[in-house]
């Protein structure tokens, strides 16, 4: 994967610079990312940034947010696995920015995987395996799943406001969804989607899923596919194993923007060794 970087030099006007947002979407189509670095962006500025690449932004509930379009990471100190944003959602955001404010000066480096490097890596009995649907399940705790339906549901804007109509209505509007509410206002949560899915941008069919990601803010998810069988530990490690051979690494510098197709780059995190450091993240629809 080609390490794709943007300079500000070449852009007069900076963030707005017409010839930059088309060379973004150039890269995505051609490579998945690119990396934007010398532009010096305050948060406002990269913000507006992500306001112009979604025409419809959206949000991790479990996440505080740093401005109305855009939240700080905040995932701990260790590594975390590859994985789409919001992957285990029923609405997957199309793009996903990263803002490193302040870098680490050591440690920390976000990884890299094509999902479409990684399908090609398969061998076929592993590409039918994961050519079936697959449904994800997990115990949603009250204020996270109002949250993300507060931001999701074009009538309402509160976690207050939520009612079962809502839910009821946002289950039609998406298909695969299935629910069953607990007395303590938690949900158990299942959705159906496909782990192999085509890019936005590209067209191109890749591995772009969050089995190998964290839960760090979540109960972790149960993974069954489609012929009834589940997602062991045991597999996950043999995949995480072959996309670490097409997993690449982005070393912070301060004020640097990293935009990616969500559709089908998988990203993560080596493990922290400097926490002196902030990153935003901003990501929605085309």
């Amino acid at each position: 994967m080609k390490y794709n970087i943007l300079r500000r030099a070449d852009h007069a006007a900076g963030l707005a610079d017409a010839g930059l947002l088309a060379a973004i979407r150039d890269d995505l189509t051609r490579d998945g990312w690119t990396l934007l670095r010398g532009f010096g962006p305050s948060m406002a500025e990269f913000a507006g940034l992500v306001g112009t690449l979604c025409s419809r932004v959206t949000f991790d509930p479990a996440r505080s947010h740093s401005s109305d379009r855009t939240q700080m990471v905040d995932a701990g100190l260790g590594p975390i696995g590859l994985h789409i944003e919001n992957g285990n959602t029923p609405r997957c955001p199309d793009i996903v920015t990263f803002f490193a404010e302040r870098a680490a000066f050591e440690g920390s480096q976000t990884t890299i995987c094509d999902g479409a490097m990684l399908w090609q890596a398969f061998d076929g009995e592993r590409k039918a395996r994961w050519s079936q649907s697959m449904t994800v399940e997990r115990v949603l705790p009250e204020l996270l799943w109002k949250r993300y339906l507060a931001n999701e549901h074009p009538a309402i804007s509160h976690p207050e406001e939520v009612r079962m109509e809502h839910v009821l209505q946002f289950q039609q509007a998406v298909p695969g969804q299935s629910f069953e509410l607990h007395e303590d206002g938690s949900l158990t949560y299942r959705l159906t989607l496909d782990p192999v899915r085509a890019s936005v941008f590209s067209g191109a069919r890749g591995f772009a899923n969050a089995v190998l990601g964290p839960s760090h803010n979540y109960q972790p998810p149960r993974y069954r596919l489609a012929d009834g069988s589940e997602v062991t530990a045991g597999e996950i490690e043999e995949i995480r194993a072959i996309a670490e051979d097409v997993t690449h690494e982005i070393n912070w510098q301060d004020g640097d923007i990293a935009v990616l197709d969500n559709t089908r780059v998988m990203h993560g995190r080596r493990a922290i060794a400097d926490a002196d450091r902030n990153l935003f993240i901003g990501m929605g629809s085309l």
